[in-house]
């Protein structure tokens, strides 16, 4: 069984799959509503010089997350 970490904290060019969205987050609905649920698999595709924004494919499209919000998404490593 692979470890869980944090979404921002995948390299670049992984494939990740959704384990949980902190419930404790602020943000959940918004990552629920952008297509960020249990389940889902995300390939990091890069991230800014400084580490903020990141870009992720996923279900077909790119997203820009910040750390801030990459934070809450729980996955593992595919």
């Amino acid at each position: 069984m692979s470890s869980l970490i944090r979404l921002h904290e995948a390299e670049i060019n992984s494939k990740v799959k959704v384990v949980q969205i902190d419930p404790q987050s602020r943000l959940r609905k918004r990552i629920m509503d952008m297509g960020i649920t249990k389940g889902t698999e995300i390939i990091v595709e890069g991230k800014a010089p400084m580490g903020d924004p990141i870009e992720f494919q996923i279900r077909g499209y790119n997203l820009s997350l910040r750390k801030s919000e990459a934070k809450d998404v729980i996955v593992e490593v595919i």
